[in-house]
């Protein structure tokens, strides 16, 4: 199961529980995490990493005294809780960071941490900018550093089930996929809750806004970040590069040639300067891992049947489904081609069809001859969560030092086409990608 809005509202609940579990563990081999930025996905984040065997949480920072209060009630008094994420990244006891952030802060603090000597776990996406993300490639490699992307699909069984099933050609020769994630409530439209007691004391304003322009505290902007430029990524950033994500896990696929994004602001007129509707059109190259194909996504915040999200990868020989599950659909080809010979003179539709008789006999039509649509499904055990396996796996290469799937270049190739997305829909223009260098191309 992905880490959804129903994640975001339950987890506060669920990782109450979570402290007792990982304070029975003995201290001495315990991996030392932090978290900074400590809102809706830090506080998922936090609970999927202190349920991983040998980890322990030990400090946290946000610009917020209302979450820095809210994660002591959680894990405790004696967590260390701070509104100046420096502060973390001096600390020697500390082994690695989780950075959740907003987005326009993902690169500099990703970046310093790993400069500091820790591992990173950092939210999607990886960089608000693409032009950052060789930044943060670079600083990976120059320090030796772990450095995980926080797209968990990368880690999910599903997934792991799809990209098996395509590599042995279950679906013939790919040409298209479509992929979407629609939803339709004010939460799932990040009208996320602006706490009672935001003001100037309770809010560090100026740590927040960073790197984006300055203007007086107006709370919304925090607390609903991602409907703005400056601090977030929209749609595109929020939820393409999880579809790019999936997609190149599956693949093997580095990323496309040409993007052009289209959509606009239908419904959600509260303010927010990026659209709540978006579709996106990608021309994949022919490379050793797949041949050449289109990609569609779509994201629409008012779909009035409700949420939905998923991939179809269509092939020559079937289509397969990925969503909660993967699901493998085949329907045997025409044995008889059929004709088209209505526009001939009699005389030689008359002569056609003898020719094509003999090729292809008339057969009444029967119970047997009726074809049969083979469906093949997989599902994941109840309760599974690739969110959890996704911490897992990194604490694994903390531990290990051996290479994350989702690394810093995976994470750029991702995170690329989907902020390039946001390019092409505010120019209007179809925009060239080089998938090997990570990087637009003029």
């Amino acid at each position: 199961m992905s880490f959804s809005r129903r994640h975001f509202i339950l987890q506060s609940a669920g990782a109450a529980a979570l402290p007792a579990l990982a304070q029975s563990r003995a201290a001495n081999d315990k991996i030392q995490f932090a978290t900074i930025g400590i809102g809706g996905m830090g506080f998922g984040d936090t609970a999927s990493a202190v349920a991983t065997p040998g980890t322990q949480f030990a400090a946290a920072a946000d610009i917020y005294q209302g979450r820095l209060d809210r994660a002591k009630e959680i894990y405790g008094n004696a967590l260390f809780t701070t509104r100046d994420y420096k502060e973390i990244l001096a600390r020697k006891d500390i082994d690695a960071v989780i950075v959740a952030t907003p987005d326009h802060w993902h690169a500099q603090i990703a970046i310093e941490a790993m400069e500091a000597g820790k591992d990173v776990y950092v939210e999607k996406p990886m960089v608000q900018q693409p032009a950052d993300g060789l930044k943060v490639v670079a600083a990976a490699k120059k320090t030796g550093r772990i450095l995980q992307v926080g797209s968990q699909r990368v880690s999910s069984i599903v997934y792991e089930k799809a990209r098996d099933l395509f590599r042995s050609g279950a679906i013939g020769e790919l040409n298209l996929v479509e992929a979407n994630w629609d939803r339709n409530s004010a939460i799932g439209a990040w009208q996320y809750s602006i706490p009672t007691d935001a003001s100037p004391q309770t809010v560090d304003w100026d740590r927040f806004l960073g790197s984006a322009p300055k203007r007086p505290f107006e709370p919304i902007r925090l607390f609903r970040w991602r409907n703005y430029q400056d601090y977030g990524t929209g749609v595109a950033g929020d939820l393409f590069v999880h579809l790019f994500s999936g997609l190149h896990h599956i693949l093997g696929a580095i990323g496309p040639d040409r993007i052009f994004a289209s959509g606009g602001l239908r419904f959600w007129k509260d303010g927010r300067d990026v659209p709540d509707i978006m579709m996106g059109l990608y021309d994949y190259s022919k490379t050793l891992n797949h041949p050449a194909f289109n990609l569609c996504l779509r994201v629409n915040f008012v779909n009035g049947a409700g949420e939905t999200s998923g991939f179809r990868f269509v092939g020559s020989e079937g289509i397969m489904t990925v969503g909660n599950g993967v699901t493998l659909t085949k329907q045997p080809p025409e044995t008889e081609p059929g004709t088209s010979i209505g526009t001939f003179s009699k005389a030689t539709q008359e002569q056609f069809m003898k020719q094509y008789r003999l090729k292809h006999p008339a057969r009444k039509a029967s119970a047997a001859t009726m074809k049969a649509v083979r469906e093949e499904v997989y599902s994941p055990p109840p309760g599974y969560n690739d969110h959890r396996d996704h911490h897992a796996n990194f604490f694994s290469a903390v531990r290990t030092r051996k290479p994350v799937v989702e690394d810093a270049l995976f994470g750029i190739r991702a995170a690329g086409p989907a902020l390039a997305s946001n390019a092409s829909y505010f120019s209007g223009k179809i925009l060239a990608w080089d998938p090997s260098k990570a990087e637009l191309k003029g």
